[in-house]
């Protein structure tokens, strides 16, 4: 059996959803026949067909299917959601054996779909690749098994531990640190994660747009927290049209695509999560300033950590927040090193 060699098929396509598909799962689907590739889908964008549907309706010769095999990387769905569950179109096919890499841990899901297909005969094989498919899927996975967004931190520092020289707020405008051909990855990394967070500091001293602008991709919903009412009116977060959140001590209002959120405290990243929770909000890259990702790190609120070293040497100014962490990844990208960290 290669039953590694079609689940990692499955990882490699489940992947091209990514930025779209959120808060779904990544998903892929891979059916043989005598150990033949016939059919093959992915997932492509939320509230569309799933990977089975796709694959599925792939297969050019429908007989085959009662003899075939079908790979996919998550538990197959047994609930009525967007779509119908995949389940029940995996029974009507006939089809009689399903290869899994992991189960899905929605309590709307977490094994149903896996006692749904056995329970009708169907053999079932489950854990092939489940580490990899883990990883795939880590950001659904934190999301339901600990009840709040993916967290990213992501900062650029100087070679010598800097992300911001010494201003006064009366300045408004970004001192870059990182090459332009990293400012596009970061963009890239933004179109991926379904919302993106920033102090009020950070809003006032840079006047971000904290968009997709240099990457052809999804524009992050953009959290703003706020102490009292600092946000500087001119601000783009403020003047133009894209969703922002912003958390606040003070008022709970909504003007067009903006939208106050008051908080119980000045820093309560608790209640924060829980809110996102609550608007299905996946996966947050957190992009400063140091203050608040030193506040997540310091309430182990963080899952993932992507640091851009940069050859510049600063000599003074504002220290990237204390992260101790093993990194797991590091990459040259253009004239920087990338720096790769997971809280385990």
């Amino acid at each position: 059996m290669n039953h590694e060699i079609y689940m990692r098929r499955c990882l490699q396509l489940a992947e091209h959803g990514l930025g779209n598909v959120a808060p779904n799962p990544l998903v892929a689907c891979v059916i043989t026949h005598n150990d033949r590739v016939i059919g093959e889908g992915f997932h492509r964008e939320f509230g569309k067909a799933h990977a089975e549907v796709n694959a599925i309706e792939s297969v050019k010769d429908d007989s085959l299917l009662s003899e075939s095999r079908l790979y996919v990387n998550l538990e197959p769905c047994s609930h009525h959601g967007k779509t119908p569950p995949c389940a029940d179109l995996i029974l009507s096919k006939n089809i009689p054996e399903v290869v899994i890499g992991q189960m899905d841990p929605n309590p709307d899901v977490a094994g149903k779909g896996i006692k749904k297909l056995e329970s009708a005969g169907v053999k079932v094989i489950q854990g092939i690749l489940e580490e990899e498919s883990k990883f795939l899927n880590r950001r659904f996975n934190i999301f339901h098994l600990k009840d709040r967004p993916y967290i990213i931190l992501k900062w650029a520092e100087s070679s010598d531990g800097y992300i911001d020289v010494d201003r006064a707020t009366e300045t408004r405008e970004i001192n870059w640190i990182s090459h332009p051909d990293t400012q596009k990855l970061s963009h890239q990394w933004r179109s991926q994660e379904m919302a993106i967070l920033a102090g009020s500091r950070t809003i006032n001293l840079d006047n971000p747009s904290l968009t997709t602008r240099a990457y052809p991709g999804k524009n992050p919903i953009r959290i703003v927290l706020e102490r009292i009412n600092e946000i500087r009116p001119d601000s783009i977060v403020l003047q133009d049209e894209h969703p922002t959140l912003i958390f606040n001590p003070l008022k709970s209002d909504k003007e067009g695509e903006k939208e106050w959120i008051q908080t119980p405290t000045e820093s309560s990243l608790p209640f924060v999560l829980k809110e996102l929770r609550r608007r299905n909000i996946q996966s947050v890259i957190v992009e400063g300033g140091s203050s608040i990702h030193a506040a997540f790190i310091q309430a182990d609120l963080w899952d993932e950590a992507r640091i851009v070293k940069s050859k510049q040497r600063l000599g003074s100014g504002l220290p990237a927040a204390p992260l101790k962490a093993n990194f797991s990844e590091t990459f040259e990208y253009g004239e920087d090193l990338i720096q790769i960290a997971f809280n385990a």
